[in-house]
């Protein structure tokens, strides 16, 4: 599969596995949130566990595929114009 950045069919989830797709990660993290509610049945601990899993599941739904687009679509530029980068 090639990274075209410039063809309306890039999807950056093809290139994750089943287990990390956004209908995963959102169940699981909805699954983890309504399970501390259900265990405990206290407001600040599903809080505290709501949280984290939150910002995990908005960067990896809404801001990971951004910077994939991006990275992808900057390096097919620098391969355009045939510079390269020197690993440091």
């Amino acid at each position: 599969m090639a990274l075209d950045p410039t063809s309306d069919s890039f999807n950056p989830w093809h290139l994750k596995p089943w287990w990390c797709q956004p209908w995963s990660i959102v169940l699981t993290g909805t699954g983890l949130i309504g399970g501390s509610w259900l265990l405990f049945h206290r407001v600040w601990l599903t809080g505290l566990v709501a949280i984290p899993l939150g910002v995990w599941m908005g960067f990896f739904v809404l801001v990971w595929p951004r910077l994939m687009r991006q990275y992808v679509a900057e390096s097919a530029v620098q391969a355009d114009l045939g510079t390269t980068q020197s690993p440091d």
